[in-house]
């Protein structure tokens, strides 16, 4: 069973999750590849999580392209989110590429972006993150990514389908 599928299944188990402490699902390892997500609110057709993770084992230790190639095809295909996305900085000595969102939402007296993080030191991995930033603040809040369970699953479909 695809990754997809697992969370499909398990998305309706969590329906009526309602918690600014996140709960933590993780997915069975599908195809080398291990997925958790930090629910915090489930409802019938929509869901609110802090965080995603992925790791892929087998890109442990890849080249330093293999890392590029995957951050610019995961730019390319989510196109759906808020923000399009797109790679920011590239750091070969730490081996890791950020990736954020080319223009951030500004509607609320800050700015809301999306973050990616690749990385391939010890195993390929995989996060993804929203952010808030108040200019009258130093620093930046994590807030929590609001989506419909169906994007939800395209997602992940996508995320695993970019990986080299």
């Amino acid at each position: 069973m695809s990754l997809s599928q697992t969370l499909s299944q398990e998305l309706p188990r969590l329906v009526g999750l309602n918690s600014a402490q996140p709960t933590t699902v993780t997915l069975p390892t599908t195809n080398g590849v291990d997925m958790s997500v930090d629910f915090t609110i489930v409802e019938t057709l929509s869901c609110a999580f802090r965080e995603l993770r992925m790791d892929v084992p087998h890109l442990a230790g890849a080249s330093f392209p293999v890392l590029k190639q995957w951050a610019d095809a995961l730019s390319q295909r989510i196109t759906y989110l808020l923000e399009n996305i797109g790679p920011l900085e590239f750091d070969p000595t730490t081996q890791q590429v950020l990736i954020r969102s080319k223009s951030p939402d500004l509607r609320t007296g800050g700015a809301k972006y999306y973050e990616v993080l690749l990385q391939c030191q010890s195993a390929g991995h995989f996060m993804l993150r929203r952010f808030h930033s108040d200019p009258a603040q130093c620093g930046r809040d994590q807030v929590d990514l609001a989506m419909t369970h169906e994007t939800l699953l395209k997602l992940v479909e996508d995320l695993l389908a970019t990986v080299p």
